[in-house]
């Protein structure tokens, strides 16, 4: 499971992390609301650990934005030391699913976190968009424009890395990581990967998605912007 942690203070953010990282969890974390929304925006997350009080923009615009201008559903849990009925209900409704009173236990936080994901998991679907390409991560179901893809499993597995970080540039090395871990094999192996997506991604559509940074990596994105 994958938690992008939004927390200003050092602190809380350090223990945090630490604890999740000992339970098993991968974590992201940002310092503030501007790089926070940043990250939810372009990767891929099952749930967002948000604090109220930010700099540059607060968690509830945070909460806002993402819910109404990226429309993204990953489950959000609120972290706040206010702990007025107003402020508790003016997070709800801007979109989180819980919140979380500071100061907290780690132990309770893993326990409500634990718990949005569960009732996540059972209403909502796992599901990458980038452009007209989907991939349900819980059906290995891929289609663009409304038609099916078949992609072998490291083709499935080098997909969904490419849409995680979209619209970004995914370095060789990381893919290669994501792929083999420390058994990488030769050079070429990647490129022969990265050809059999495109044949299958791009090749019988108009409008390129797969594309190549030469001496960098790649990147899955609907336009170039240059690139």
């Amino acid at each position: 499971m994958r938690i992008l942690v939004i927390e200003d203070n050092r602190d809380i953010l350090a223990n945090v992390l630490d604890y999740l990282q000992l339970k098993g969890f991968s974590v992201d974390c940002a310092q503030d609301g501007l790089s926070g929304l940043h990250l939810a925006s372009t990767g891929h997350y099952d749930l967002i650990v948000l604090d109220i009080m930010l700099p540059g923009i607060d968690g509830y615009q945070v909460c806002k934005r993402l819910r109404e201008d990226g429309q993204n559903e990953v489950p959000i849990l609120m972290l706040t030391a206010r702990d007025a009925l107003d402020d508790r209900l003016q997070g709800l409704n801007v979109g989180a699913d819980d919140y979380l009173i500071k100061p907290f236990a780690l132990s309770e936080l893993v326990a409500r976190i634990e718990a949005i994901l569960r009732r996540s998991h059972g209403s909502r679907k796992r599901q990458l968009k980038v452009a007209d390409l989907l991939y349900d991560l819980d059906t290995l179901h891929v289609s663009r424009a409304g038609r099916p893809l078949k992609l072998n499993p490291i083709g499935l597995k080098l997909l969904a890395v490419l849409m995680q970080k979209s619209p970004a540039v995914v370095r060789r090395e990381v893919l290669e990581e994501a792929l083999w871990g420390d058994d990488c094999p030769d050079s070429d192996s990647l490129r022969s990967h990265i050809h059999q997506l495109r044949q299958v991604l791009d090749k019988p559509f108009t409008t390129e998605l797969l594309h190549t940074q030469h001496g960098v990596g790649y990147r899955l994105a609907e336009k170039t912007d240059g690139v």
